[in-house]
């Protein structure tokens, strides 16, 4: 059986980089999105004070935990910084745009969202090569 070879320490350095910001945010974010799913008073009066309706408050929410979720399926973990940075970047817009508060919360995870998108950037040109040579077959 071949020996697996050891990553350089640069490399490990940055896969454990990844999986320490990946489960910091995960949490986070999941966590947000499930008080968000339960209906929690402060998040109920945070989209009543967005004035978009309730269900937006549920839309985000079911993002939030499956982006959570998302950044420690190795499979997906990549696709799922991304789409969290997309949707903390509308967080920071509605901050400042609709309720006029600080967006720097926002901007402090979309930072760390950002972050793992880059250390995991390989990911996500790796899965957009496969998808498009399988696409021509």
């Amino acid at each position: 059986m071949p020996r697996k070879t050891a990553l350089p320490k640069t490399r490990r350095a940055a896969t454990v980089t990844a999986w320490v910001l990946q489960i910091l945010l995960g949490f986070a974010i999941a966590g947000a999105g499930l008080l968000k799913l339960t209906g929690d008073p402060t998040m109920v009066e945070l989209f009543d004070d967005i004035g978009a309706g309730q269900w937006l408050r549920f839309v985000v929410g079911a993002l939030e935990v499956a982006g959570g979720v998302g950044l420690v399926i190795p499979r997906v973990r990549a696709l799922a910084a991304l789409c969290l940075l997309g949707l903390l970047l509308g967080a920071a817009v509605t901050n400042v745009a609709v309720l006029h508060t600080s967006p720097l919360s926002a901007l402090a995870f979309a930072a760390l969202a950002l972050a793992i998108l880059l250390l995991r950037r390989h990911e996500l040109l790796t899965r957009a090569n496969s998808v498009t040579s399988w696409s021509k077959s």
